[in-house]
């Protein structure tokens, strides 16, 4: 692929992680009829906090993950300020998932986990 990547982080559960292991980790399964906004943020640190609070109160268990996906493309989305100063996320509507999907740019990684204590 061509030109710069931009870093993206994500929060999920173990559902949704599941759901990347049976997509080797290449693409983000579509989203639920009740989810019409797929939600990536823009730093490690407020995937983190959405992590640990959200996912593990949820079930237990929450990871971030980290994927590069075509500058270019992601231009299209302007990052909106949900509260803090970091917590910045951009908004790509579901029926656009699969084109964010064919601009990632090797692999999505898990780069924290959390876990209930």
């Amino acid at each position: 692929m061509q030109g710069d990547t931009i870093a993206l982080y994500r929060p999920v559960g173990p559902n949704e992680l599941a759901r990347l292991r049976e997509n080797a980790f290449k693409r983000w399964p579509p989203r639920l009829p009740e989810q019409p906004i797929f939600y990536p943020v823009t730093n490690e640190r407020y995937a983190a906090e959405i992590a640990e609070r959200w996912n593990v109160k949820d079930s237990g268990y929450g990871a971030v993950t980290r994927f590069e996906v075509d500058a270019q493309f992601m231009a299209r989305y302007p990052i909106q300020k949900v509260g803090g100063a970091h917590h910045t996320e951009w908004w790509v509507p579901a029926e656009e998932l699969e084109a964010l999907n064919d601009r990632i740019v090797g692999v999505i990684e898990i780069v924290r986990e959390f876990r209930a204590e």
